[in-house]
């Protein structure tokens, strides 16, 4: 806590207790700041916050006056990255930063780099927010501006040294992250995505370059040389540039790799020495993945030979190629990919690797880019001998026009809607057989499900188990 005199020069000792804009969210001893959200103005929501407990307010704009303190500032949003900084003791100073960006790949990526880290280290992301063994799951990749700093003093309080972030590209297009400096930050890969805000690839990418952008002068950009966008990543990166790949110029070479069914290994080359690494994680994509974060955690100093004990200790990440360990039958998956190119890698590898059929239950998000859904449903019906389309987050659209889209990129038959995702997945394990894999894919361990403007309790994971419990 601190007193209104300390973040404002103002003649007022009253204790603030915290920072926030969701005037519903307000508790006695709040300090409500009055941002400018897309299709919201907080000021509207003054005597709300007031009503429940806000003791200051901070506003941009002439309010009027009011039973307690306002103090206004020229820009509110600017002004909450300011003040929570403030408020929260400045937390990003005190930890060594680490940022994670890209289209797919960035949670695994997150993921491993806090796992191969251990104890000191803090992840913050779409699996929610994890330290010291605790877990707590979150709505946003990157949450709003008051909480994020929050959870950064949260990290910091409880002994971590080291705070491993996903950036989301929306996180920047709302400028949540624009005062943040990273030690090291990573980008994955950049494929279609997130158009219906950013509008085009370009402004998508641009926003993707503001993490390489807000790296140290000493600190590391770690780029994929694989993808399409690498040189445009490279020209706008911060502090020293290093690469992972399959290029004898990158600081990281990706030699050879071998996938089996229940590990892979790959040979790595690094300052002219081949390093053998067996990860238990599947896929081709997730090679990249791991490299990305074995460079993370060579460039902050950790010995390769340390870093290959500590992979062989890796656990599955949740949601992502995560195979469920209570299904013996058949094999039963559980994934995020919600992209055509995400749904194109997991899908092949699953082909590979398969001795019967491949049965796979999505769906594709409502409010989102339509273009893409075509895409994405030729290549599930393509790559899978059998597919049940649902819903997946349909918000404010029709369940069953979100399939017709996802259906009219191909004229294969080989698949039925069942719009109750409960009900899709239950079918799906009805019919599989022995040796079958099951792909649930496009929400991992979300836990919610978005239905015009609600949010309500689902997870596809709870799904799966109650199957098996019944």
């Amino acid at each position: 806590m601190k007193r209104l005199s300390e973040l404002y020069n103002i003649n007022d000792d009253r204790l603030i207790k915290s920072i926030k804009i969701n005037s519903k969210e307000v508790e006695d001893g709040d300090l409500f700041v009055c941002t400018m959200g897309v299709t919201a103005d907080r000021h509207d929501f003054i005597d709300e916050a007031i009503s429940n407990g806000a003791s200051a307010i901070v506003v941009s704009r002439d309010v009027g006056k009011k039973s307690v303190p306002v103090i206004r500032v020229e820009n509110t949003n600017l002004e909450l990255r300011k003040i929570s900084a403030n408020f929260y003791d400045y937390p990003c100073d005190n930890a060594y930063m680490i940022g994670v960006t890209g289209t797919n790949g960035k949670t695994t990526v997150a993921e491993i780099v806090y796992r191969l880290l251990g104890d000191t280290c803090a992840y913050i992301g779409t699996n929610g927010r994890k330290f010291k063994n605790k877990h707590f799951s979150m709505r946003n990749t990157t949450p709003d501006v008051d909480r994020l700093y929050m959870y950064f003093k949260e990290f910091i309080d409880a002994g971590c040294n080291t705070i491993c972030m996903e950036a989301s590209s929306e996180s920047y297009y709302r400028h949540r992250l624009d005062d943040i400096k990273y030690d090291v930050g990573i980008v994955t890969n950049i494929t279609e995505d997130h158009l219906n805000i950013h509008k085009t690839m370009d402004n998508y990418v641009d926003c993707k370059c503001q993490l390489v952008k807000h790296v140290k002068d000493d600190g590391y950009s770690i780029l994929n040389s694989s993808d399409k966008y690498f040189d445009k990543f490279k020209k706008e990166a911060n502090g020293n540039i290093v690469s992972y790949g399959y290029k004898d110029s990158d600081t990281l070479k990706i030699e050879d790799y071998t996938l089996k069914r229940d590990k892979t290994i790959i040979n790595f080359r690094y300052n002219n020495k081949i390093y053998e690494v067996i990860s238990p994680l599947l896929g081709s994509f997730n090679v990249d993945n791991l490299a990305a974060s074995i460079l993370c955690l060579l460039c902050k100093g950790i010995g390769f030979e340390k870093i290959v004990e500590r992979i062989k200790k890796l656990k599955q990440i949740e949601g992502r190629m995560e195979r469920m360990p209570f299904v013996s039958k058949y094999t039963v998956i559980l994934d995020y990919a919600h992209t055509t190119d995400a749904l194109d890698n997991i899908l092949t590898f699953l082909d590979m690797i398969k001795e019967t059929r491949i049965i796979t239950v999505t769906g594709s998000a409502g409010g989102r880019e339509k273009s893409k859904r075509p895409g994405m449903g030729k290549v599930v019906l393509e790559k899978s001998d059998y597919v049940i389309f649902t819903m997946d987050d349909p918000r404010f659209e029709d369940p069953n026009k979100i399939i017709d889209d996802l259906v009219s990129g191909s004229d294969k038959t080989n698949y039925e809607r069942i719009v109750d995702r409960k009900k899709a997945i239950y079918k799906a394990l009805d019919i599989a057989e022995a040796k079958d894999i099951v792909l649930i894919a496009g929400k991992g361990r979300d836990d919610y499900m978005a239905i015009d403007d609600k949010y309500l309790p689902y997870c596809d994971y709870d799904v799966i188990k109650s199957y098996y419990e019944q």
